[in-house]
């Protein structure tokens, strides 16, 4: 193993904590609310624009994802390793009415081992779930076997360069292109593959210009 890949199994084995139920939990128990309670906006733009059906959305957390897709008129599986994040997200659906809250179905699962039910699914979906590069392969891989034909695979990661920015290793940012790579072209249409800016917020909480990395394709009939 050359230095530079040591450096990369340490950064990933450094990194590994913060996948686990444990970790999220502890942190979605330290605060009343972590997130904004804003739906991630690469989402809205993306799928705005999409027929309404069954949605898989990885990663849910507090819930503002999910509760929005729902809000559209999709039916969702919202899916999260924390049980705290999932009781909050429940809470907050059930917020909005039962027209919202009836449409979402809350699980807590492993993004990391598990694998949702293959093309059962007409968008799923996934924001900011960083991982190691092979663990995020895998992860990608399970998820794109659950969107049906004609059905929309879409993910939102932060851009490469702001690496820096985030507690991940950097096999955890793969771009764009990377990303569309992954797909079979004989199966996959690529509709979008680049980055978008946004201004976000920093750890210290004060304002930063930051870019998404979006894929978003559809599974060929």
């Amino acid at each position: 193993m050359t230095e530079h890949q040591h450096a990369q199994h340490d950064a990933d084995e450094d990194f590994g904590h913060m996948l686990t139920r444990e970790f999220w939990d502890d942190r979605y128990g330290s605060a009343e609310q972590i997130w904004s309670g804003r739906p991630n906006a690469q989402l809205v733009t993306q799928a705005a624009s999409l027929t309404p059906g069954e949605a898989l959305e990885v990663g849910c957390g507090e819930g503002a994802d999910a509760i929005w897709l729902a809000a559209q008129g999709w039916t969702v599986t919202g899916v999260d390793v924390s049980e705290v994040a999932l009781k909050r997200a429940a809470g907050h659906a059930a917020a909005r009415g039962d027209q919202v809250a009836d449409r979402i179905t809350w699980q807590r699962a492993d993004a990391l081992t598990w694998a949702p039910a293959p093309y059962n699914f007409d968008l799923v979906c996934a924001q900011f779930m960083h991982m190691p590069g092979p663990d995020l392969e895998s992860l990608h891989r399970r998820l794109t076997a659950a969107v049906r034909p004609g059905g929309t695979f879409l993910i939102v990661l932060h851009y490469p360069d702001d690496v820096r920015k985030h507690m991940a290793p950097p096999s955890a940012f793969p771009t764009a292109a990377q990303l569309a790579a992954t797909l079979d072209p004989a199966r996959w249409d690529v509709m979008v593959a680049e980055a978008f800016e946004r201004m976000g917020i920093d750890p210290d909480g004060q304002p930063m210009m930051m870019r998404d990395t979006v894929l978003r394709a559809v599974r060929r009939a």
